[in-house]
């Protein structure tokens, strides 16, 4: 099928598909005798796995290594398990960090900037 074809078929634009098909996230289409793309029907499932990753916050980067692992024949969870843990790590050295700046926050609020130590950029920090 055309690449337009196969663009409206997976809710997006013929521009991501190139996109993908050039990052190697989707094989690349076998081209007509006019050069014009044909995707077979196998590669409507890829686009649609690639933006629910996205949308669960995967990179590029992290979807391409999954569908790597799937081409090899491999089930790709734990690779997938692996992320969910790392994504928690992630929330917990943001909350952290988010409870660190609401201090400061609350010092600068409290704080009167005339008293402010001229020798340091920010006596807060």
């Amino acid at each position: 099928m055309r690449i337009g074809v196969a663009a409206a078929a997976v809710g997006m634009t013929t521009k991501a598909l190139r996109f993908y098909e050039e990052q190697g996230l989707l094989s690349p289409a076998e081209r007509s005798a006019n050069g014009y793309r044909d995707y077979p029907e196998e590669i409507l499932g890829n686009p649609g796995f690639i933006r629910r990753g996205k949308d669960v916050g995967l990179a590029l980067a992290e979807i391409h290594e999954i569908l790597r692992i799937r081409g090899a024949g491999q089930a790709p969870c734990t690779h997938v398990a692996d992320q969910l843990a790392s994504l928690d790590e992630q929330i917990v050295e943001l909350t952290t960090l988010r409870a660190s700046v609401a201090e400061l926050h609350a010092a600068v609020a409290a704080g009167n900037p005339d008293e402010c130590d001229a020798q340091q950029v920010c006596s807060y920090l």
